[in-house]
């Protein structure tokens, strides 16, 4: 690791900048003093378009003391700010610190919107136009990228308006996701089921559970099959949100539809994150969030 956690590339940039800034006061001192060859007229002998000559006049005052003090501005920078290597500059300043500051900063503007909305119910925080508001950014910024714009979700990424709930939808139960994350875990069953003319049988029974089209004669060979199962998704398959063990009857398929899907979930098991916001929402975001997510299907059924 080592070799991740050099610190050459700073002292390389450091060098660099030091001497930039060496070369820059060099290049104004060879300027000051050079004489070019001149004509009496103090012409360099250049002409151009007949009548237009280069003269050899000094540079301009204003213009070398710019270029001083320009040197200078950025010596007293190096020697304020980080930016030559380890060296954090005499004032301590860092970026981490600056947005931490506007972090809290715009914490305490927004506290007393948020005191509003943690006075309130979360069926009508997610109700309240400035609350959805703020919940819709919420999520465009942290659960959009897995979820999609739309919260309808993908393959393998739960849809969050229809209802189908694999830890349970209640604001509760959201705000507890979204605070602490979950990991859904489905371990590899054919083992336990039996041989694969077994697992494919119980992939059989599963779909006829949602009356999703199948063989039936397969599927009554893999109902005995399925107690395998059984232990989390339940005998009758509707699942179990303690261990958030999908519902098999209600024909939503999270990891793919048919006999093929099935059959590689009982083989291969399946590991699914959704990581804690904790860390980068704090508690009163979290709270709009939830409702916000709750609202998504919910709101719908009574409008």
């Amino acid at each position: 690791m080592s070799d991740f956690t050099s610190n050459f590339w700073s002292v390389y940039v450091a060098g660099i900048t030091l001497v930039s800034i060496l070369a820059c006061g060099l290049l104004l001192w060879f300027s000051g003093q050079a004489k070019a060859m001149t004509a009496n007229d103090n012409t360099t002998g250049h002409v151009w378009d007949g009548d237009l000559r280069e003269m050899n006049n000094p540079l301009p005052r204003w213009w070398v003391w710019l270029f001083v003090i320009t040197i200078v501005f950025a010596l007293a920078y190096l020697v304020m700010y980080p930016g030559l290597g380890a060296f954090g500059g005499k004032l301590g300043w860092t970026q981490a610190d600056q947005y931490k500051a506007e972090v809290e900063k715009g914490e305490r503007e927004v506290a007393p919107l948020y005191a509003k909305f943690s006075a309130m119910k979360p069926e009508d925080v997610s109700r309240d136009p400035q609350a959805q508001g703020i919940g819709e950014r919420l999520f465009m910024n942290n659960c959009s990228q897995c979820h999609g714009s739309d919260a309808r979700g993908a393959k393998g990424i739960p849809n969050l308006t229809d209802g189908d709930w694999l830890h349970g939808g209640t604001p509760e139960k959201i705000t507890e996701t979204l605070t602490l994350g979950r990991i859904g875990n489905m371990p590899p069953m054919a083992a336990a089921v039996g041989t694969a003319d077994d697992v494919k049988n119980v992939a059989n029974y599963v779909l006829s559970l949602s009356n999703s089209p199948h063989d039936s004669v397969r599927a009554n060979l893999g109902k005995e099959k399925f107690v395998a199962c059984a232990a989390c998704h339940g005998m009758d398959g509707k699942g179990n949100q303690a261990l958030a063990a999908p519902n098999l009857t209600d024909n939503i398929w999270l990891h793919g539809f048919g006999e093929n899907a099935i059959i590689a979930m009982v083989n291969n098991g399946k590991v699914n994150q959704m990581p804690a916001q904790a860390d980068r929402l704090n508690a009163s975001q979290i709270q709009v969030l939830a409702a916000y997510v709750w609202g998504l299907s919910n709101n719908a059924k009574t409008k």
